[in-house]
């Protein structure tokens, strides 16, 4: 089970730290991913990273130098910090785990509930 939390209402420029808590099973043998859905849109990835070796990947460029992953072995927790936040970042977040090192929404078995996140002009 993961429990996304951290959304809010922030303005441009600012930050947040989203945190995802893994509960139920052990995930760290999984990738943890990062993904969000915009009002209107599909669902897209954000981010990953393999639980193993903390190997990460960035989707999209918009993102790259703003956005870091990470994740706590004690706390069972993957954390999303958002720095720099601009408008078209608002969106619901989702985490997710999956067996595999993919940006496909379809490979991740287990996805937590979503937190909001929303970025004033």
């Amino acid at each position: 089970q993961l429990q996304a939390s951290g959304g809010g209402l922030v303005q441009t420029g600012g930050s947040l730290r989203l945190s995802c808590a893994a509960s139920g099973r052990t995930f760290s043998s999984y990738v943890m991913g990062w993904f969000r859905q915009a009002p209107g849109k599909e669902r897209e990835f954000v981010t990953l990273i393999r639980w193993s070796d903390k190997y990460t990947y960035y989707g999209d460029d918009s993102v790259k130098g703003r956005f870091t992953i990470s994740r706590d072995n004690a706390r069972n927790a993957v954390y999303l910090q958002m720095n720099s936040l601009k408008p078209e970042d608002t969106a619901v977040y989702y985490c997710a785990a999956g067996s595999r090192v993919t940006t496909e929404v379809r490979r991740y078995d287990y996805w937590g509930q979503g937190t909001e996140v929303t970025v004033s002009s």
